[in-house]
């Protein structure tokens, strides 16, 4: 009955996408359709790299690229559909940078993938999509989820403005995702939930937004290499505050909590079977908005192990993974660590991005915590 109900919950908010859309001459038809693309090209450098053997992997220096290309066509002045292409490892949903030389073949074609593909409807009030595209989701940091991770499935929006002083806008956030389909009744999938409320208050300063994140039956291990499943219920308190205007700076906090009890689960180790708790605190000075601006962050993260899921969350941090299982997933939480950030414009498309991390394991599985140093410049095109 819980299923049959979501999908005509479904159905009657994504009723309008079903409507005939009015004709257009071939000349609206054609301003409709709008490409975008962007080019990234990174230098990187990882050092001080423990293992939990005590061993240290070596240093290493990369050079990568990154090249994306999407379309969206606009249907009428509320619906249209789009679709973007990636360069990368197609099994790679966190990576889409191609390592310089790192081909199979010398001089090797690269892969590409297809990362988004969906339809969407979207009025004063309302923005609904189905198919694979970006998460309706409000945060200030890629530390919950992944900006490369596009999930599938069913996203729904909710905006009312008000113009009260306790209360500028109340905006419901809610999503169904596929992460495996298994065939059987929907209830049956490894899926994400997501229902999210961000409340916009105090002249449009304060932004709350508390969400509840429920991770069905997924799998340990990403890729099909998982030993068992099991299921996340993450309690979300986030909040943002603009401190100034001039220069702009705005702090926010995110706190997360699993409900699930693990203590009974013989297939995860007791050290890890209360880690479920985690904070992320961010500061952010400046914009980049034209040619000459500037902006820098400053990110804390305190992630235990099953506050969150860390293959679908940053890869960014350090150089922990699951290649050692045959997957392409990271493993990015048990950690705590800094990330600074310095960014400058050379225009409003056009920015150099210096980043460099910090990182330590918080509960070591070996005799010594891992750990990790990275550095990164990043030159950002967008076209």
């Amino acid at each position: 009955m819980k299923t049959i109900l979501l999908l005509v919950f479904c159905f009657l908010c994504l009723k309008p996408l079903a409507q005939t859309p009015p004709a257009t001459s071939p000349a609206k038809a054609k301003q409709a359709l709008k490409f975008t693309s962007d080019f990234r090209f990174r230098l990187e450098h990882d050092w001080n790299s423990q293992r939990t053997d005590g061993s240290f992997r070596d240093d290493r220096s990369r050079l990568r690229y990154r090249f994306r290309f999407g379309l969206h066509y606009t249907l009428d002045e509320h619906s249209g559909f789009g679709g973007r292409l990636r360069s990368g490892n197609i099994n790679d949903q966190q990576g889409p940078h191609v390592t310089l030389g790192n081909n199979t073949a010398e001089f090797g074609l690269t892969q590409v993938g297809l990362e988004k593909l969906y339809y969407t409807y979207q009025n004063a009030w309302f923005t609904g999509w189905v198919g694979k595209n970006t998460m309706l989701l409000q945060k200030e940091n890629e530390l919950f989820w992944n900006d490369n991770v596009f999930p599938e499935g069913v996203a729904l929006r909710f905006k009312w403005q008000y113009k009260h002083p306790l209360l500028q806008s109340l905006q419901v956030n809610w999503g169904h995702y596929v992460i495996d389909s298994r065939g059987q009744t929907l209830d049956n999938d490894g899926y994400l939930e997501v229902l999210q409320v961000v409340l916009q208050t105090w002249n449009k300063r304060l932004l709350i937004y508390p969400g509840f994140y429920y991770f069905n039956n997924i799998g340990n291990l990403p890729d099909g290499k998982s030993s068992f499943h099991l299921s996340y219920a993450l309690c979300h308190l986030g909040a943002k505050v603009n401190v100034l205007n001039k220069p702009h700076l705005n702090v926010s906090a995110d706190y997360y909590h699993n409900l699930q009890d693990y203590s009974r689960h013989d297939s995860i180790p007791n050290v890890l079977q209360n880690q479920r708790q985690g904070l992320v605190v961010t500061a952010k000075l400046g914009k980049i908005k034209k040619k000459g601006d500037w902006a820098i962050h400053l990110y804390y993260a305190y992630l235990q192990k099953f506050s969150i899921v860390d293959y679908f969350a940053q890869n960014d941090w350090a150089r922990w993974d699951y290649s050692a299982i045959g997957a392409a997933g990271s493993r990015l939480s048990n950690f705590q660590g800094l990330e600074l950030r310095m960014i400058y414009a050379f225009n409003k498309k056009f920015n150099l991005n210096l980043r460099t991390y910090l990182v330590e394991q918080l509960v070591t599985r070996g005799e010594f915590r891992e750990t990790g140093s990275r550095i990164r410049l990043d030159l950002n095109i967008g076209f």
